[in-house]
Formats: C-alpha cells, structure tokens, sequence
C-alpha cells in the first residue's frame, strides 16, 4: 500500500468525526479509519446540548444526529425542572452507517492493532500502513498522572408495551434512591414507546454489577407505570472523571513509551469534561482543527493535539475542583445535593457549564452562599494542595 496522508487508529467518536472532517474539507488526502471491531462506534449513544457546538461543530455532526428534542428535564428529591435548551443524540447505528456511506473504502474494520507509532499501525495479521501521520483515536489509556473518578454506567433501550408519555429526555433524575456513590437515572425516549434507560453512578470504584443495574432499570421503569415488552439492546461502560493530575506529565510519558510521540486523540488525549464526562464537544472541535492543519506530519499533529489537550486541561481547572468537592467533601449518600443546588442556578450558567465555558461571574454563583455539604469539608477541598502541580497553580491558587 502507498503511503498515505493520516491513518486513525480507533472508529470510535473522536476517530469517527476526525475521518469525517478531512473527508468533508480536505477531500484530496489520502486516509484510512481503522477499527478493530465490526463496526464504527461500537455500542454507545453521545449526547450534546445544542450550546456546547458552534455552528462549524453543528455542521460537522449534521449527518450523524439521530434524535433532536427542544428541551429536556431534571429530577431531585426536592427540586424538579425543565429546561428549554436542545439537547441531541447519536447512535452507534447511525454513526456507522452515515461514515460508512461518506468513507467508504477509507474504512477498514476488524483490523487488530499490534502497535502504533508516529507514522505507521500494525497489525495482528503482520500488515502495516504507513502513513505521514498516524493518530491514536483508541480510548482511555491508564496514566499515574491523573487522579480520577469514576461514572460507570448500565443502559437499556427497551420498547414498551404502552406509550411513555415522555416529551423530552430526562438527563438527570436522582429522585431515586442513592447507591454507590451519587446515582441517577437518564432515559432518552427515541419513539413513542422506545426508551434507553441508564442507571449512571458517581462512585470511588470502577466495578459495578451488570445484573443489579438492570434489576434498577427495571424497578424504575415499574416506578414510572412503564411496563417493558422487550430489551432491544444494552449499553455499558465506566468513564472518568477528573480529579486533578499533571497533563504535561501524562503527555510526557506517553511521548517516551513504546509508541513515541504519537498524536492523540479522544479519551486517549484527556479530552473530556472532567464533571460531566462529555466527551463530544472536544471531539468536534479537534476534528475541526486536525482537518483545517496545514501541516499533516506527525511531529505536527503531535503538537496539535497536545497543545489542545493542554490547554483545555488547564482551562479547566475549576471544574476539577468542583469535582474534588463532589467525591471529597460530599458523604456518597449525600452528592446529590451537589447537583440539586446546581440545578437551581439561571438556564444559561448551566448551558455554558456544560460547554465548559463558566464566567468568572458564574463560577462566584456556583460556589456562593451555604454549600450542600459539610462546610469544614468544603473548605478543605477549596483550600487543600491539588494532588499534582497543574492544579496547584491552577484551580487551587
């Protein structure tokens, strides 16, 4: 095989949308979209707001959105809302499909890697493309630099036998009894009578029983008079969330082990929100970024994706620390106050939370007045060292 412009390692969401991008702007490179299951996407649904993307991010996931509603709603034990921001899916099914149909023979799938480097994948098969730049798009990679928790998550999409009833999504009800850590059910409803239920969990642990979130799933469904027919499919997984850490170290190390100074990409380049976990709005804009490069090297893109990866670590310092005040000074029981009290605050402090996008007037409201827990432990978070220097200067300070 010639050698080609860009090889993505990983058909997941940030390897999916940066296939797209270059195939949409750049349409004279040569690439290829390699992954090592049957399909693009595997099992998962993302979701954004329509404020976390500017219009160029809109444009780009146009072909992949699956489900649109024109609001969506929160429940707590004492607080309950609606909000009037959009909020938008994707599905797995649609996301392999669309980048099918627009990549075509870009895309090879059931290719095993054996290894990557800067300019050139391997395979199990004894193959190998190479390529001026390879980016691993391929997940999260454990690092002791980072200081992380855990939203660990079981979903159901079901139909029912009956119409819910529902007009837009729940994304966040933690009326339910709180397990393991801060716990709430989130339900997209994608028809009339199809629903995807999942029990999410803040917890210390990445471990989680897969037959015990189900039985929760259903006894919510009981709950809510919804009496299911059958289980279409199911959706699992355990995402981070961010705590504190040294990114310029976590970065180091990945640049000194076997695959040298790769590009990254994804959960693979820390590109999540380190609260929420969404992980689509970075995905978008790097993709953005990666397609409109005028270099397409490897040390180029290194450098592109780092310092994107850097910069948006640092700009989020405050974040970490409200996460470090969710799972340090919060009992577990008792996070969900947390967001309770969030939940409260005006419509367009939460849309720019999401976004990652906080005033400096929006952070004073968050932290303002009596918090939800323990004051002696607030303080203490608020004044207590980050456990790695990129939050002692930062969110600490």
């Amino acid at each position: 095989m010639a050698k080609l412009d860009v090889t993505i390692v990983g058909g997941g969401l940030a390897g999916g949308l940066i296939a797209l991008a270059l195939n949409s702007a750049r349409p004279d490179i040569r690439f290829k979209l390699v992954e090592s299951g049957p399909s693009l996407g595997g099992e998962h649904t993302w979701s954004f707001h329509d404020t976390d993307l500017d219009s160029a991010g809109h444009a780009l996931v146009e072909p992949l959105v699956t489900y649109r509603w024109s609001g969506q709603q929160v429940a707590f034990p004492a607080h309950s809302r609606r909000l009037s921001t959009g909020y938008n899916s994707i599905s797995s099914e649609k996301f392999h499909s669309a980048l099918i149909e627009r990549l075509g023979d870009n895309v090879e799938l059931k290719r095993a890697v054996a290894m990557v480097s800067p300019e050139a994948a391997g395979f199990q098969d004894g193959e190998e493309i190479r390529a001026s730049a390879v980016i691993d798009c391929r997940g999260e990679k454990a690092n002791e630099h980072l200081v992380l928790g855990f939203q660990k998550f079981l979903g159901r999409v079901v139909r029912l036998k009956e119409p819910h009833g529902l007009e837009c999504p729940i994304i966040m009800d933690a009326s339910v009894p709180q397990l393991d850590g801060y716990r709430f059910i989130y339900v997209l409803p994608f028809d009339n009578s199809t629903l995807l239920i999942e029990d999410t969990r803040y917890a210390d642990g990445p471990r989680f029983s897969d037959s015990d979130l189900r039985d929760e799933i259903s006894r919510y469904a009981n709950k809510k008079g919804w009496s299911i027919e059958t289980v279409i499919r199911e959706e699992r997984g355990v995402l981070p969330i961010a705590l504190a850490g040294d990114i310029e170290a976590y970065w180091g190390a990945q640049a000194t082990d076997a695959a040298g100074a790769v590009p990254r990409a994804g959960m693979r380049a820390g590109l999540f929100h380190p609260l929420t976990g969404y992980s689509l709005p970075d995905a978008v804009a790097l993709a953005l970024k990666i397609a409109s490069a005028s270099d397409l090297s490897a040390p180029a893109l290194y450098e592109l994706t780092k310092s994107y990866s850097i910069g948006m670590w640092r700009k989020r310092a405050f974040y970490r620390l409200l996460t470090r005040m969710l799972f340090r000074a919060a009992a577990p029981e008792a996070r969900y106050q947390v967001l309770e009290r969030f939940y409260k605050l005006p419509q367009g402090l939460i849309e720019r939370f999401y976004a990652g996008n906080s005033t400096a007037s929006d952070k004073l409201r968050v932290l303002a007045g009596k918090p939800p827990v323990p004051i002696l432990k607030a303080l203490r978070v608020l004044r207590e060292a980050s456990v790695m220097s990129s939050d002692n200067q930062k969110a600490d300070s």
